[in-house]
């Protein structure tokens, strides 16, 4: 069975490549002038999007490199603990709303830190599937559609994350804790 599921993965992309040039040569407009438009449009929202993008990575690193983001670490561990959610995520909950690489590096050290199989691991690794970067993604689509202001998105998106944060360490718990 693994034979024919390789050889169906081996012809799978080709396949798809033959399709869309099939589409691309009988179709009624030309395939490559569309490629063309499609990458300048690209291209422009591309450009548009880059001094959010800057101002938003520049603000991440230097609330990292500051200190900040382990003062206030220290300031919320109490409550995190009160509510069941382990001290040691603390710095992957600052940095998950603004960075995605900067959540990344924070849980890459929680593994290495705890180990794959702890429950600090567990509760990170559903974190990390069910949440994102809030901040990142608000100030980026709403600027590149030239939205200024953001309403409820913010506020609904960071209760949103905090019911992800809670209920990932309740789900942890009762699934892997045990375990």
């Amino acid at each position: 069975m693994t034979g024919v599921i390789d050889n169906i993965s081996a012809f799978a992309v080709p396949f798809v490549i033959g399709i869309v040039a099939l589409i691309m040569l009988c179709g009624r407009r030309t395939g490559f002038s569309a490629f063309v438009s499609g990458a300048r449009e690209g291209l422009e929202c591309a450009v548009g999007l880059l001094p959010s993008l800057v101002a938003i990575l520049v603000g991440v690193k230097m609330l990292t490199e500051s200190g900040f983001l382990d003062f206030v670490a220290e300031l919320i561990e109490p409550f995190t603990n009160f509510i069941g959610v382990p001290a040691e995520l603390v710095s992957l909950l600052l940095t998950r709303p603004f960075s995605g690489s900067g959540a990344m590096g924070a849980y890459t050290e929680l593994m290495e830190s705890y180990g794959a199989d702890s429950f600090v691991s567990f509760c990170a690794s559903v974190i990390m599937g069910s949440s994102d970067t809030i901040i990142y993604i608000i100030g980026l689509y709403f600027s590149s559609v030239g939205v200024k202001r953001s309403r409820y998105a913010f506020p609904c998106a960071f209760a949103v994350m905090l019911f992800c944060i809670f209920f990932s360490c309740f789900i942890s718990r009762l699934f892997f804790e045990s375990a």
